[in-house]
């Protein structure tokens, strides 16, 4: 256990539930019907051991059997309220957590859809995943099973805490000598409890991430022979994961007793107590065991709230790691240009770029300055890592600019509303991403106004159709998780559909062709050639084979473009352009 715990510990649990609240508000009238019910509960349990005073000093003591006669209807009834106020706070309580995991869970995906890209590359997918899947449930039990045993038992506390001060104020004084005590023990264990639930929440993302790639690798995990070990690395974090649950449950089973055995101690101080005549002369027998009843009583609401403290304090430790992801600032988007089209002429001005948490004394772009008219190509060649993928994130503001500018018609990028910038842009990449749904649906992913017809065109421009027309359903196959049933040159094909009936005014293609055979690559080089008509486009290319139409070719090397002109031109020049050609094709030209 911590020894002093920091002003930000102090202040973090009080601080989340108030940030809770909002997402309650909505469906205050279920919650508070549900807080009444669980009042009910807790009062209608201290309310039998009420009941033990008079049956035992006005029945037995007494002699009156027409009280025992009139009790059987009153337990009966009270169990009924009891059983109902149960039914009531536990439907209410757990609708209204429900409501508010739901509400969280959707802000926490909305909100990844609006953080910038860098926010993704320092984060493990497994992470973000247990925020939407795990953080968001512990929650849930913070709120539902937590929530109302908290309530409920804290309400049974206050009502036998009553009926000691009723009978016999004197004795239940003896109570308060421990309720430092206690209260002290809790805060050491809900410290601690914190402290775990975030360690806890770690290791869940460990198990995520370490299954996530197992999964998404599988073929190479098992083409290579590494099932040992990933089994050996998803045994670490798995048996991680259980070395922090299991400390969870040792500081909760420790707890417990311990709350216990004070608890015991107060009683019996009390028997002691009651055995001087000043106060045994003022007992009846009723009081006297409705006394030591409620002292017993209190035992169990008391191993409850210890219990469920634990559930409490990882629902708020996880709400705490929700509410984090929350308050990251989403992608700068302060611009206020918006057109309907540009025209797609592009600059770049002595840009540099770093990419963040690197070394910021080697940008991956040093001082870059190119200029593309409208409707040109501009083809980017060099080594892998030479800066070539970077130049064309830059462009749809994946990532900002360390230095310089970066124009479209004119306007600099950062003066445009984001999804109107993007909206001018259409990309097809190296690694095409699918959607588990129809070919057709991924080719008009996004694209809110399209008919059939327009899809199967662009279908046809990609000269996807050879392929789809031998398929039962055709367009309407499903394509698996992330195109799985397809191949690596069908799932581009698809990719570049998309892009065609995108309709954008700039183009960047990425390796647009790297997955296709020789016979598709012509065929799909044919369609990218009239794609490319009339737009400017930023292609990337390994296969200088390409790109020789290319209006204007950078050769980038190092994050500098260090050579730039025509295919002819680059040739005559004899420089690394030249000696690439030289690698590709020998000596033929």
């Amino acid at each position: 256990m911590s020894a002093k715990p920091t002003p930000m510990e102090k202040g973090q649990t009080w601080a989340t539930f108030k940030r809770l609240w909002p997402y309650v508000l909505p469906y205050r009238a279920a919650f508070v019907v549900s807080i009444l019910g669980m009042i009910t509960y807790g009062a209608v349990d201290a309310g039998m051991i009420w009941l033990v005073q008079p049956l035992i000093d006005n029945a037995l003591t007494a002699g009156n059997s027409d009280v025992l006669k009139i009790a059987p209807f009153i337990v009966v009834g009270m169990f009924l309220v009891r059983g109902s106020a149960n039914f009531v706070s536990t439907y209410c309580l757990a609708w209204v957590s429900q409501k508010v995991v739901q509400s969280m869970r959707q802000m926490v995906f909305e909100k990844y859809l609006n953080l910038p890209v860098s926010y993704f590359d320092t984060q493990s997918s497994g992470d973000l995943i247990s925020r939407i899947t795990y953080d968001t449930e512990q929650v849930a039990r913070a709120s539902s099973s937590a929530l109302v045993s908290m309530v409920r038992d804290g309400a049974t506390v206050i009502g036998l805490l009553f009926i000691m001060f009723y009978q016999s104020w004197q004795l239940s004084l003896i109570f308060f000598l421990i309720g430092p005590l206690v209260a002290w023990v809790i805060t050491l264990v809900s410290r601690r409890f914190r402290k775990v639930s975030k360690a806890i929440q770690k290791a869940m993302g460990g198990v995520t991430t370490a299954s996530e790639q197992m999964i998404k690798g599988h073929k190479n995990v098992i083409a290579f022979g590494g099932q040992a070990i990933e089994a050996e690395r998803f045994a670490k974090v798995n048996n991680r994961n259980r070395q922090q649950n299991m400390k969870l449950s040792a500081a909760q089973a420790i707890s417990q007793p311990v709350i216990q055995i004070i608890g015991s101690v107060a009683l019996g101080v009390v028997l002691y107590v009651a055995s001087f005549d000043f106060i045994f002369q003022s007992l009846s027998p009723g009081t006297f065991i409705t006394i030591v009843g409620s002292m017993m009583g209190l035992m169990q609401p008391l191993k409850h709230l210890t219990r469920v403290n634990a559930d409490f304090q990882r629902g708020i430790t996880a709400a705490h790691s929700v509410f984090e992801v929350l308050d990251t600032p989403n992608a700068p988007d302060g611009g206020s240009h918006k057109v309907d089209r540009i025209e797609g002429a592009i600059s770049f001005k002595d840009v540099t770029f770093c990419y963040p948490n690197t070394n910021k004394d080697e940008p991956a772009l040093r001082g870059v300055s190119l200029d593309v008219p409208p409707g040109k190509t501009l083809a980017l060649v060099g080594r892998s890592g030479s800066g070539k993928s970077t130049i064309s994130s830059l462009l749809p503001r994946f990532y900002d600019a360390t230095a310089g500018r970066i124009q479209v018609d004119g306007v600099d990028v950062n003066e445009y509303v984001l999804s109107n910038l993007r909206s001018q842009i259409a990309m097809v990449s190296q690694q095409v991403t699918l959607f588990n749904d129809t070919i057709a649906n991924n080719i008009a992913y996004a694209c809110e106004r399209c008919s059939r017809e327009q899809i199967e065109a662009a279908a046809e421009a990609a000269y996807l159709m050879e392929f789809v027309k031998d398929l039962p359903q055709g367009l309407d196959t499903m394509v698996g998780e992330n195109g799985i049933l397809l191949s690596g040159g069908q799932r581009q094909r698809i990719a570049i559909a998309r892009a065609i009936l995108r309709d954008a005014p700039i183009l960047i293609l990425d390796e647009a062709t790297s997955a296709l055979d020789t016979e598709s690559e012509r065929a799909i080089q044919a369609a990218l050639d009239n794609l490319q008509k009339g737009r400017t486009s930023v292609v990337i290319a390994h296969r200088l084979s390409t790109i020789e139409n290319a209006d204007i070719i950078m050769v980038v090397d190092k994050g500098q473009v260090v050579e730039q002109g025509s295919h002819q031109q680059l040739l005559a020049h004899g420089g690394i352009y030249s000696q690439l050609h030289q690698m590709q094709f020998g000596d033929n030209e």
